[in-house]
C-alpha cells in the first residue's frame, strides 16, 4: 500500500489504530478474533487477507486443523447463501413452464 502510505499517511494510521483497538484480547482472545478474519477474508475473496491472517493465527496459537475449520465455516456460509436465491429463480421462472 505504498501509494496511500505516501499520500494519505493519516488514513493508514486510522487504519492502524483500527487494527490495534480491535485485534486484542477482550471478550474474544486475538487467536479467535484470526479465525474468524480468515473466514471474513474468504468470503471478501481476499488472497492476501487470507494469507496475513492466517500467519497471525498460527503466531496466537491457532492450530492448521482451527485454520481449515474457519475456511469451511465460509465456505459452507457461501454456499448456504445461494440456496435463498432459488426462490428468487422460482419467482422467475414460475411462468416459464
Amino acid at each position: 500500500m505504498p501509494i496511500i502510505s505516501d499520500k494519505l499517511p493519516e488514513t493508514i494510521d486510522a487504519f492502524s489504530q483500527l487494527r490495534s483497538s480491535i485485534f486484542k484480547d477482550s471478550a474474544l482472545d486475538v487467536k479467535t478474533k484470526e479465525l474468524i478474519a480468515i473466514a471474513s477474508a474468504v468470503l471478501m475473496r481476499c488472497e492476501k487477507c487470507v494469507e496475513i491472517h492466517s500467519q497471525r493465527a498460527l503466531d496466537n496459537g491457532a492450530t492448521k486443523d482451527e485454520i481449515a475449520e474457519a475456511i469451511s465455516v465460509a465456505m459452507f456460509i457461501a454456499g448456504g447463501s445461494q440456496l435463498h436465491w432459488t426462490d428468487v429463480y422460482d419467482s422467475i421462472l414460475k411462468d416459464a413452464e
